[in-house]
């Protein structure tokens, strides 16, 4: 099975990686069977778990291959150019999306406030956006690593790295979806589809950033730092501030520090 994979083109590898990312967003959504309420404090926990892993991710799998590829080719003492280029505008893209899609925002207060441009759609349906645009990032992350690996940029092992860190997170990504849409009053049924299927657009965005580094290889450092600048505008944008609320900022943080533990281990040991 192994070589099997590694045979692959990077667009399938990177496409197969997104679906491995969603059925953990799956298995996420689908405790919303078992529980009937959201814990607070388990929620703060997944959001600073997640935020860890997504802060190791950035540097290890995404800004440290970027400045490498840069410095294997020709940059000199430029070579930090790419990378600083990427993540800057990497942030600022996610902060165009985070102004204009109508999202669901929890405030340090613990108020919901609705983001993006005005809209009349309902609170579950604005959660499920904002779980979304989290999402994308997080996919066009594992389709620039899958295609790093194609054009020799980094290791394969790098890529499954991330794509396994990304994975773990989006457990818990997934029943912070569905299990507080299902406390709004909806059928399980529901809440689950609605938490599984936010993780869909990782496939696609996955997919969508392994085509266009291997089509496009001059843009692979620059590609490398988007994707982390996008996530790290996530992490401190959302979930850093999600695990914060309600009292439990102490036990999130000590899941924040867990998690980024425990990604920089599975990406400086293995990749």
């Amino acid at each position: 099975m192994v070589d099997w994979f590694l045979s692959l083109n990077p667009i399938w590898q990177a496409t197969l990686a997104g679906v491995f990312t969603w059925l953990m967003t799956v298995l996420g959504s689908s405790l919303v069977f078992l529980f009937h309420e959201v814990n607070d404090k388990l929620l703060a926990i997944m959001n600073g778990f997640a935020a860890g892993v997504m802060f190791a991710a950035s540097y290890w799998s995404l800004l440290a291959p970027s400045i490498d590829f840069a410095e294997q080719n020709g940059y000199g003492i430029w070579s930090f150019v790419p990378a600083l280029v990427g993540f800057l505008v990497g942030g600022l893209f996610l902060r165009v999306v985070d102004g204009v899609v109508p999202h669901l925002h929890n405030r340090t207060s613990g108020v919901e406030e609705t983001e993006g441009v005005a809209s009349s759609l309902s609170s579950t349906t604005l959660l499920f956006l904002a779980v979304t645009i989290h999402n994308i990032p997080e996919g066009l992350a594992i389709g620039v690593a899958f295609g790093a690996a194609g054009q020799g940029a980094s290791a394969i092992t790098s890529a499954l790295v991330l794509a396994l860190g990304i994975g773990l997170q989006n457990f818990p990504e997934g029943a912070a979806l569905s299990m507080p849409i299902r406390a709004e009053g909806s059928t399980k049924g529901h809440a689950f589809n609605m938490g599984q299927s936010s993780a869909l657009f990782e496939i696609i965005s996955a997919t969508i950033g392994a085509w266009l580094v291997t089509q496009i290889t001059v843009i692979l450092p620059y590609a490398l730092a988007f994707a982390a600048g996008a996530m790290v505008f996530v992490c401190v944008e959302e979930l850093i501030p999600n695990s914060q609320t309600n009292g439990h900022s102490e036990v999130a943080t000590m899941a924040f520090m867990i998690g980024f533990a425990i990604m920089m281990t599975l990406d400086v040991a293995l990749g």
